[in-house]
């Protein structure tokens, strides 16, 4: 389906701004020591990895969708991505400890986000963003390292902006779906998501309560915002994407 020209420009214009806020706040202050819990080391060495891919199947994709403007956004959702995943290897270099090669969990991930199209693809990498959105969150309030809540913020803020993005051209891939259609593609999402967020308690669970979150706490976190989500993609599926900041206000 082709995107209407010019209908993400807000949201490219978001993340132009991001990107020079970013360089006049400069990194943090990475002459400071971390002291972060093993078990928090090797739940971040994990995200690190998920953080760390090129994008280009997903760059390509936006490119054959028809909408030079959608494009260049994510292009530097891409590049966000990747600084995300800078940003995480300077922590663990901080706190003396080193990068992973790759894990189970971040491999399936992106095999199954790269089954389909461009809307299949946004739809699984949405499953992540929601997940990281509780956890950066968990990591920014309950560490007591500060320069690991300083990351933890920093990225947080980038992943507020990326929901409502992925979500207006989700929402726009589905505006053409019958009802019983998007019933179907929303029980199966659901699916994905509880698959997702058991993975996620397996890996993470020790490091969340050491940070002062339950399991269950961080599934009903996960589980609200993309309540949301999926009525906002599948449910108001054909009205315009409107604003970035319009999005994250909930308005």
């Amino acid at each position: 389906m082709t995107v209407d020209t010019g209908a993400f420009i807000d949201f490219l214009r978001d993340f132009e701004g991001a990107a020079l806020l970013r360089g006049t706040w400069g990194d943090p202050d990475w002459s400071q020591d971390a002291r972060l819990a093993p078990v928090l080391v090797r739940s971040l060495q994990r995200f690190q990895v998920g953080e760390s891919g090129d994008g280009r199947g997903l760059i390509a994709k936006a490119d054959a969708a028809g909408d030079p403007v959608y494009a260049e956004a994510i292009r530097l959702f891409v590049a966000e991505e990747r600084g995300h995943a800078r940003l995480l290897a300077r922590l663990l270099e901080a706190a003396g400890a080193p990068t992973i090669t790759g894990h189970w969990s971040d491999a399936v991930f992106v095999r199954l986000r790269r089954l389909l199209g461009l809307r299949t693809e946004l739809m699984v990498l949405m499953l992540a963003e929601v997940v990281a959105l509780a956890y950066y969150r968990a990591v920014r309030d309950g560490v007591r390292d500060p320069l690991a809540a300083d990351v933890a913020g920093r990225i947080l803020s980038d992943e507020l902006r990326h929901v409502p993005f992925h979500c207006a051209r989700l929402r726009r891939s589905f505006a053409g779906a019958s009802r019983p259609f998007r019933a179907v593609a929303s029980a199966l999402w659901w699916v994905l998501l509880t698959g997702a967020v058991t993975v996620v308690l397996l890996d993470h669970g020790q490091a969340l309560r050491g940070l002062g979150v339950s399991p269950a706490g961080f599934a009903r976190e996960v589980k609200v915002t993309f309540r949301a989500v999926v009525a906002d993609v599948m449910w108001s599926a054909g009205q315009p994407a409107g604003s970035a900041s319009e999005a994250r206000s909930g308005r």
